[in-house]
């Protein structure tokens, strides 16, 4: 479109000026001749000058538009990754939290009045203070430094939008003026646009900085993905949680887990499956009829994976099948009916199931916490999906200013140029018909 908007200006200025040199072509021949040759010759003058004027409009006009468009679609991409960054730090903060309630609900998990032992309960106490504060300091740090790079960049889009129009607007301006020969107004653009195309340049060289910065910073998380290594630049944009934290966390959930299900396997082995006298006390309840399939421990005693054994029932399916051996109670909560557990039974085996499952569900996100598999993760989603958008659009930025930049200094150099010459045709014209 643009060039054929200026294909359409050379031809209707030809077209015009043929038309009028075949319109006079009679008159040739007339002892002012020469007055219609020079008449003709500044028409043609003022064609080139005029061609040139509103091409370098059309070029800062083209700068301006790439500018606007490549500025817009950096924010876009930038605000995009830094949402990336923001969602994967607040996910794994809140899994950390989760873990942190599953611990603190591990301690209250008791069953026929019996809880976990003392010093597991101790060990949990210090490993949630360090979970909380790990997940605090994940959230808190990269909150801060998104936010710190979005001003950035709004700032950015805001000085890039003013400066786009402020150039368009002032070439617009230095056109007419030179058009109309309002030459002290043209020498005031002149020095106004000087100013302006010596800060725009220097634009040019922060933005090829920024672009430079944006590819380091791709091929730096392409290089940490390969081999990631602790206490590097990118903790700032997304620290890792520390490793002899998310090591004491596995552990400890580890531990918990197994712990909880033994005290499970326990009160199966020893209250619901055995049929027990009234002279056990609170222990008795008139448990009957087919025994309840023992709970599997996910792990051995040195919290290595354990496989199930037949005829053990799962973390995630053992609320279910014991729902099968709840009894009917009376008013002294007592069986009345066939069944291995009373409601209330039921409901504490089932509370300290569900969190020895939590526990256990967390156990693959906690080890990919240790080689800051999460990280990893979103280094390789930025790098794959948002670096060629990041590096393509500051590159654009940079090539706008440039063009902008080139544009008005050229712009500038003919309007004065033109206002000169015009104002000598004016001086010419007068001398002649003096």
């Amino acid at each position: 479109m643009l060039v054929l908007l200026l294909l359409s200006k050379r031809a209707l200025w030809l077209f015009t000026f043929g038309l009028c040199f075949v319109l006079d072509l009679p008159r040739s021949l007339h002892p002012c001749s020469n007055v219609s040759l020079f008449l003709y010759m500044c028409l043609l003058l003022c064609y080139v000058w005029f061609l040139r004027l509103s091409n370098c409009v059309c070029y800062v006009r083209v700068g301006c538009v790439l500018l606007y468009t490549a500025q817009g679609k950096f924010h876009g991409s930038t605000t995009n990754t830094l949402k990336s960054l923001v969602s994967q730090a607040d996910f794994t903060a809140e899994n950390l939290r989760n873990v942190s309630d599953y611990l603190d609900a591990a301690q209250k998990i008791g069953v026929e009045a019996v809880f976990l032992p003392a010093d597991v309960q101790k060990n949990i106490d210090e490993v949630q203070m360090k979970i909380n504060s790990s997940a605090a300091d994940l959230s808190s740090k990269t909150k801060k430094n998104s936010e710190t790079i979005k001003d950035v960049i709004d700032a950015m889009r805001r000085d890039l939008v003013i400066l786009a129009a402020v150039m368009l607007f002032l070439a617009f301006l230095g056109f007419l003026f030179s058009i109309f020969g309002l030459q002290g107004l043209v020498y005031f653009l002149v020095i106004v646009g000087w100013i302006l195309v010596a800060g725009t340049f220097i634009l040019c060289g922060v933005f090829l900085f920024l672009h430079n910065v944006v590819a380091d910073t791709c091929v730096a998380m392409d290089e940490w993905v390969q081999n990631p290594t602790a206490h590097t630049a990118l903790d700032e944009i997304l620290p890792c949680v520390d490793n002899a934290t998310a090591q004491e966390t596995l552990f400890r959930t580890r531990d918990v887990t197994h712990q909880l299900a033994n005290l499970l396997g326990n009160i199966v082995s020893n209250v619901t499956n055995r049929n027990l006298p009234p002279a056990a006390g609170p222990l008795y309840y008139n448990q009957s009829g087919p025994l309840m399939p023992p709970l599997c421990n996910p792990f051995n005693n040195d919290l290595t994976n354990r496989s199930c054994a037949d005829g053990e029932v799962s973390l995630d399916k053992a609320a279910e099948v014991w729902k099968n051996y709840i009894c009917e109670v009376s008013s002294s909560d007592i069986c009345k009916t066939p069944g291995r557990m009373t409601p209330t039974v039921y409901g504490q085996m089932e509370a300290a199931v569900n969190v020895s499952y939590g526990l256990y569900h967390y156990g693959p996100f906690l080890v990919g916490l240790q080689d800051c598999t999460f990280v990893r993760k979103i280094f390789t989603d930025i790098s794959n999906n948002h670096c060629p958008g990041l590096q393509r659009n500051s590159q654009l930025i940079y090539i706008g200013l440039v063009l902008v930049s080139a544009a008005v200094m050229l712009s500038l150099i003919f309007w004065v140029i033109y206002a000169r010459e015009r104002r000598h045709r004016v001086y010419t014209k007068q001398f002649i018909e003096g």
